[in-house]
């Protein structure tokens, strides 16, 4: 039970105790000054009760009594599990980004081949030409072999073009990062043969000038030749000219596509009707370090994100290639239905 000390004086005055004040002693002998005490002796003096009165006792617990309840004695601090260090280069890896910092405290080793081939037209679109000597074919072209009876085009007319593009799903997303076009031409310095240009934009903002120079390459009477283009290739480019507010260009003008009278005349003779299958088995062209398309995409927004050029150059490469082999597919088909149309008529009866 704890008594607070305004009851206790309470009490005394009621019991009546008065602290009688000590009996007068003869004064000892000792010096006129008492020796100084240490700071804690004087407060422990202070604080001892007087022996004859138990309510001086009490009131003298009661005032240096600590208040409140005392808080238990501190546990033994556990120190606390050391944290991971989180793998940040592992995280930037899994989420597709690459670590930024300054060039002068980490050099980027790719970023020193940058070389981009061809010559600049324009603030970062490139345009890569070359000229390969044969011989233009003197007649029109039927187009039999496309199941289009009776029709015929000039060879000077037809453009063959081909685009690599950051991805394959297609839709607003997606843009075509280089155009490549062959048509045949005669050259005053190096005569007749099959011109070769591709446009190669290395940033984002040089898509509006690679549309207007590729549309400035168009002729009312040219007739485009790709392969599997008129469902992938035209379409993206007729949405890109489009975004880019620019006429589009390209519904206007004929369009022969490859790939279906391909597959008509080869299916089940290969393993499948892919251009690079069809180049090798029936073309015997053979590529030599060749850079997949399905890596074109991953080799231009290296470049774009500072790392070498050496696989943008290889992708240009391929889409060379690309065009060359339409131009002499478009021949070979050609060839072929004429050689089955002259072996028929050759089998035929007289009069028949």
């Amino acid at each position: 039970m704890s008594i607070s000390l305004d009851k206790l004086r309470l009490l005394r005055r009621q019991a009546g105790d008065a602290t009688p004040a000590p009996p007068s002693t003869p004064a000892p002998t000792v010096p006129a000054v008492e020796p100084a005490l240490p700071p804690a002796a004087n407060e422990a003096r202070a604080r001892k009760p007087a022996p004859d009165s138990v309510f001086a006792w009490v009131e003298q617990e009661i005032k240096h009594k600590p208040t409140g309840i005392a808080a238990p004695p501190a546990a033994a601090a556990v120190p606390a599990p050391a944290l991971r260090k989180p793998d940040v280069g592992g995280l930037h890896r899994l989420l597709g980004l690459r670590e930024r910092g300054t060039a002068s405290a980490r050099p980027r080793a790719s970023a020193q081949d940058r070389h981009v081939p061809g010559e600049q037209i324009a603030d970062g679109l490139f345009l890569i030409e070359a000229f390969l000597p044969q011989v233009i074919p003197t007649t029109p072209l039927s187009l039999a072999f496309a199941r289009r009876e009776g029709e015929a085009v000039q060879p000077q007319d037809l453009l063959f073009f081909d685009t690599e593009t950051t991805g394959l799903a297609g839709g607003t997303g997606t843009r075509a990062f280089m155009i490549g076009a062959a048509d045949w031409h005669h050259d005053v310095q190096q005569g007749t043969g099959l011109r070769i240009r591709q446009l190669l934009m290395t940033t984002m903002a040089a898509e509006t000038a690679m549309l207007r120079t590729f549309a400035s390459w168009l002729q009312p009477s040219t007739v485009f030749c790709s392969y599997n283009g008129r469902c992938y290739d035209a379409p993206l480019l007729k949405t890109r000219y489009r975004l880019a507010r620019q006429r589009e260009p390209i519904s206007a003008l004929d369009h022969v596509d490859l790939l279906f009278p391909t597959r008509r005349r080869y299916r089940g003779t290969w393993e499948n009707c892919r251009l690079a299958t069809i180049e090798r088995q029936l073309l015997q062209i053979v590529r030599e370090d060749d850079l997949p398309g399905s890596e074109a995409p991953a080799a231009w927004l290296n470049y774009l994100r500072g790392g070498s050029a050496l696989n943008l150059r290889r992708v240009a490469e391929h889409n060379h290639q690309d065009v060359v082999t339409l131009a002499q597919l478009m021949l070979r088909l050609v060839a072929e239905e004429q050689r089955e149309r002259e072996t028929l008529a050759l089998q035929a009866p007289d009069g028949a």
